[in-house]
């Protein structure tokens, strides 16, 4: 049985076996870690998300993406070039378990930047500043 999931921003297809780079995730090698954010699992799609499902998995290795040189020229009787790198920080996962329903009861730790309707209803609103204008008077 095959999933989409989504974290970091991107959505991936995976099915159990498979082996993925994603963005950073905060979790030491040899750990597990549980996506929430399921949009498909099989035939059933999420409208947006699927409820009770998710996807399991543990981390191989935190790794760095090959480097990405960007070369910045500036033009006009100023010779002067810059070059800069860049690489980023993945997360090698491997997908052990994809399960359409019971996410709640597997005790695996939610991977850290896949929000449940628990941790987003908890966040507390910011408290906006008065503006100048008003304090003065």
């Amino acid at each position: 049985m095959f999933a989409v999931l989504k974290t970091g921003g991107k959505q991936y297809k995976v099915q159990a076996g498979d082996v993925l780079r994603v963005e950073k995730l905060n979790a030491a090698a040899g750990e597990k870690v549980q996506f929430n954010e399921i949009l498909m699992v099989g035939s059933s799609l999420g409208a947006p998300l699927v409820e009770g499902a998710c996807v399991q998995a543990e981390v191989i290795d935190q790794i760095k993406a090959d480097k990405v040189i960007t070369y910045v020229k500036r033009r006009r009787k100023h010779s002067s070039q810059r070059t800069r790198g860049h690489r980023q920080q993945l997360t090698l996962l491997r997908v052990t378990d994809v399960l359409d329903k019971g996410a709640d009861k597997t005790g695996v730790k939610t991977a850290v930047g896949a929000r449940t309707k628990d941790e987003a209803a908890a966040k507390p609103a910011k408290a906006k500043k008065p503006a100048k204008d008003a304090v003065e008077a």
